[in-house]
This record gives structure tokens, sequence and C-alpha cells, in this order.
């Protein structure tokens, strides 16, 4: 596995070939909920315009580009690891078995995996790590807009599930909101409880 930085035009040209697998993950600073990553192999014959980094997309562009890559794409698949494995293992290497399942749960092989960030996980497969990849190889923005949409929705669900800690808005994020739940209410069992914010309230609930 190597790091790239600062990728060229021609090495991206030189990767993207055959059933190269992007891949992203959505979740780790949450204090709840999983980590979800995604997978995507593209078909070069069915393009898809647009695709960019999901953080830089509104919410109206991710939820179309969603349909439009499970659509098109020739395959795609989520992985996740729970809140109690991200507590036993911690938030990176639960994040790194998270990006294994979903490659492992593609129906096409793929001939590479390339992954946004510094660091990959033993996939079985020839990977590199692209450092800013999502905004810059398409099936990895495309991974990134599967994971942030799924883990979104996931967070709207919690929501209806528990009202007062207004997880739809702040997505389980550290904000002032979640903090002053917390304070008022507790945790719920979604919550990750080696997070250092949420540790406090372990003992009380």
């Amino acid at each position: 596995m190597a790091t790239i930085k600062n990728i060229t035009e021609q090495q991206i040209a030189e990767l993207c070939q055959g059933h190269y697998a992007g891949v992203d993950e959505v979740g780790r600073g949450p204090l709840v909920g999983d980590v979800v990553t995604a997978a995507v192999i593209l078909d070069p014959n069915n393009p898809i315009a647009g695709l960019n980094d999901s953080k830089k997309l509104s919410e109206k562009r991710r939820d179309a580009l969603y349909s439009e890559i499970c659509d098109k794409a020739l395959c795609y698949a989520v992985g996740r690891a729970s809140p109690k494995e991200i507590d036993e293992l911690n938030i990176l290497h639960a994040t790194m078995l998270a990006m294994q399942r979903a490659v492992q749960g593609l129906s096409v092989v793929p001939t590479l995996v390339l992954v946004d960030g510094n660091r990959t996980p033993d996939f079985g497969h020839p990977a590199h790590a692209i450092v800013k990849g999502d905004g810059l190889i398409e099936a990895i923005s495309a991974a990134s807009i599967i994971a942030k949409v799924t883990r979104d929705r996931e967070m709207a669900e919690l929501d209806a599930k528990y009202p007062e800690y207004g997880f739809a808005k702040h997505k389980g994020y550290p904000t002032k909101a979640h903090f002053e739940a917390l304070a008022q209410y507790g945790i719920v069992e979604e919550h990750r409880k080696s997070f250092r914010p949420v540790a406090a309230y372990v003992d009380h609930c």
C-alpha cells in the first residue's frame, strides 16, 4: 500500500483503469452511531456528472447523486462498525474494519482499491491511499456520497427515536446542542462510550 499526496492527472489516469473501487468513510468524529463506509465501482460507460467530495455538496445535490450512483454504478456496498466495536477497537481500527466490510460486499472483484486519506487496511487487493482523494477520484467521491447520505439518514432515524437530542441537525457530532442534551438526558445505547465527552456520563446511565 502506498500513500499518494499531490496526485497528478497522469497518476489519476494510470490508477483509474479497470474495475477499480473508491472507498471513503463518514462518522469518525461523532459521539453516537456507526462509522459508515462505502465502496463504489463506477461504470465507465455510464458516467455521472458532478461527483465531488460529499462535504462540498448541498444535501439536495447529495441525495440526487446518491440515487444516480445507485442506478449507474457497476456495484456499490456499504460497510459499518457499531458503537460497541468502536469502543472495543478504537475509532481508527473500527474504521479500517468497516472499509474492509464495504469492499468485501462488492459484487464485482476490484482490480485496485483507492481510499481517501493516508492509510488503508488489508483488503486482499492492491490498494493506495489518496490524500484528499474524495475531491480528485470520481469513485472515491461517489463512495463519500453513498456513505454520507446513508449515515445522515440513519441519524434522522435516531432523531425520531430520541427527538430530544437533535441528532437530525448535528448528526451526532460534539456540538453545543449535543453536549446540552447529554447533560440533561444522559446517554443512549447508541452513544460511543469510549469517547471522552460520553464517558463522563457512563456511570450515570
